[in-house]
């Protein structure tokens, strides 16, 4: 919590992109170990190289689906005082920042900042301290 609000809490209940809660949650781990293995060396990825590293479902680097897990990932992980993951999933081509729904979580959560490289930046440190090995 960056300013003491409770972050308001998505993706409860089953997901309406898997067949059962199961199935999303077999998702979302495997998900979060590949960007946490990535965090550990102080690493970042593109929104295509997750979605090709993902084995358990085929997702579109541009899909919603993808879009929705990494927002509950980094909402959870958040909540666990990690910051938010999913800053070091970015763009392969152009700004080679995280896309706009990074910044519409940090701002869910309670981030206020004028500017978003500042934002991203500070917060890809924090998320690369949580997980250092």
């Amino acid at each position: 919590m960056v300013d003491g609000r409770t972050p308001p809490r998505h993706g409860q209940g089953v997901s309406r992109y898997m067949s059962s809660r199961t199935e999303w949650e077999i998702l979302k781990d495997e998900a979060k170990r590949i960007l946490a293995d990535r965090a550990k060396v102080r690493g970042m990825m593109t929104y295509s190289e997750l979605s090709d590293r993902i084995m358990s479902k085929r997702l579109s680097p541009r899909g919603p689906q993808l879009f929705r897990l990494l927002d509950e990932i980094s909402t959870d992980e958040y909540q666990a005082g990690r910051g938010l993951l999913s800053c070091i999933v970015v763009h392969k081509v152009g700004d080679m920042e995280p896309g706009v729904g990074f910044y519409d979580l940090a701002k869910r959560m309670g981030y206020r900042s004028g500017d978003k490289l500042a934002l991203w930046v500070k917060e890809l440190h924090r998320v690369h301290a949580a997980w250092a090995v």
